[in-house]
C-alpha cells in the first residue's frame, strides 16, 4: 500500500487524537494537514481546565513549533484559516471516564461525528508513579476505548504501544496477558487496587508529597519486575493492551508497536526533535564531544525508528484496516 493512496483516504475523515501535545502526535497532525488538508476535522484532546485553555495550548505547544514551518509557508496568510477550520482543541484527560469532557454539547458532537480514534497519549517515564502510569497507560487506554464504543460512526481504534511490551523475553510470546515470570494471568484490576491502597496508606500517614511520589515510583518498579517487565512504563503499556484486547467488543482495533522513536528522517524536514529523549542523551553528548565511545556489538541491530516513518505506518495502517472494516473480532498488532 503506497502512502499516497493512504493519504487520499483521509479526505473527509473525522479523527480524535489523544496525547496531542506529545512528540509523535504533533508529527502525525502536521503530516495529515500538510498532505490532506481536506480532512474533515481533527479533534485534539489536550489536558486543560477548559476549551479556551486547550486552544491556547494548541497554538503555544503545537501549531507555533518549528515542525509546522513548511505547512505555514505553504499556506501563507491562509494558514490560520486552515487550522481553525480543520483542528479543534478539546479540553480533556484520558484518566477520566468520557475522557473528562465537561462540555456536553461538544461531547455529543464528537460522539456523532468521530470515525477514527488514534490513542497516542502515554506516560513514557520508565519510573513513573505507579498510580499515574496505571491511570494513563493502562486504564486511560480503556477509557479511550469505552468512549470510542459510544461513537456512532467510529470504524477504527488505532492504539500506539511499544515494541517492548514483551518485556525481556525472547522467542515467541503469545498474546495471553500472562505474568512473564510465573505464566499465570495478571489481575489488572488487582494492580489498580494495590496502587490505590498504598497511596491511601501513605496519605493517611501525612508524609510529604515528595516521599509519597518516591514510594509510588518504587512500588511501580517493584510490581513490574515481580511480573517480568523491566520498568513501570512497559508493564503498564502491556496491561493497557491486555484491557483493549479483552474489552474491544466489535470495535476494530489496531495496535502499533514502534521501537525507540527518534527525530524525523525526511518529513517535513530532516532532524526535527523536541527536547532530549531516550537515546538522544547519547547522541547529544557524542555531538558535544563529551562521549567519545560507547560499548556495543557492531553486529547488533539498533532499535531506533525515525518518527516520520512511524507516522507513515500509522496512516497506512488506518487506510488498510478502515477499508477492511467489518464489525468482527478483528485485532491487529504491527
Amino acid at each position: 500500500m503506497e502512502l499516497n493512496n493512504a493519504v487520499k483516504f483521509l479526505q473527509g475523515k473525522t479523527i480524535l487524537i489523544t496525547g496531542a501535545t506529545g512528540f509523535l502526535a504533533k508529527v502525525f497532525v502536521e503530516k495529515i494537514l500538510r498532505l490532506q488538508p481536506n480532512v474533515n476535522k481533527l479533534y485534539l484532546l489536550v489536558r486543560a481546565s477548559n476549551n479556551k485553555s486547550a486552544t491556547q495550548r494548541l497554538y503555544d505547544e503545537i501549531i507555533s513549533t518549528e515542525l509546522f514551518k513548511i505547512l505555514r509557508n505553504n499556506w501563507g496568510s491562509k494558514f490560520d484559516d486552515l487550522i481553525s477550520s480543520r483542528v479543534k482543541a478539546v479540553a480533556g484527560d484520558i484518566s477520566f471516564e468520557n475522557l473528562g469532557l465537561n462540555d456536553s454539547e461538544l461531547r455529543e458532537e464528537m460522539l456523532k461525528k468521530i470515525q477514527i480514534i488514534v490513542n497516542v497519549a502515554a506516560s513514557t517515564n520508565f519510573g513513573e508513579r505507579y498510580d499515574d502510569a496505571l491511570g494513563i497507560n493502562t486504564f486511560g487506554a480503556l477509557n479511550v476505548l469505552n468512549f470510542g464504543k459510544k461513537c456512532d460512526e467510529v470504524k477504527l481504534f488505532l492504539h500506539i504501544s511499544t515494541a517492548y511490551v514483551g518485556g525481556e523475553e525472547t522467542g515467541i510470546i503469545l498474546e495471553k496477558g500472562e505474568n512473564l515470570k510465573r505464566r499465570n494471568d495478571i489481575n489488572i484490576f488487582e494492580e489498580k487496587r494495590l496502587a490505590e491502597e498504598l497511596l491511601s496508606q501513605l496519605q493517611n500517614q501525612c508524609i510529604p508529597d515528595k516521599a509519597i511520589t518516591s514510594s509510588m515510583k518504587e512500588f511501580g518498579l517493584e510490581r513490574a519486575k515481580m511480573n517480568g517487565w523491566p520498568n513501570t512504563y512497559v508493564f503498564t503499556k502491556a496491561m493497557g493492551e491486555m484491557l483493549l484486547g479483552k474489552f474491544k467488543g466489535d470495535l476494530p482495533l489496531v495496535i502499533i508497536r514502534p521501537t525507540i522513536i527518534a527525530s524525523t528522517y525526511k518529513q517535513p524536514f530532516p532532524g526535527w526533535i523536541e527536547g532530549v529523549r531516550t537515546m538522544d542523551v547519547v547522541l547529544v553528548n557524542y555531538g558535544k564531544g563529551k562521549l567519545t565511545c560507547f560499548p556495543g556489538n557492531l553486529n547488533s541491530a539498533l532499535d531506533v525508528i525515525p518518527v516520520d516513518m512511524v507516522v507513515n505506518a500509522m496512516v497506512v495502517a488506518m487506510e488498510v484496516h478502515y477499508a477492511q472494516h467489518q464489525y468482527s473480532s478483528s485485532m491487529t498488532e504491527i
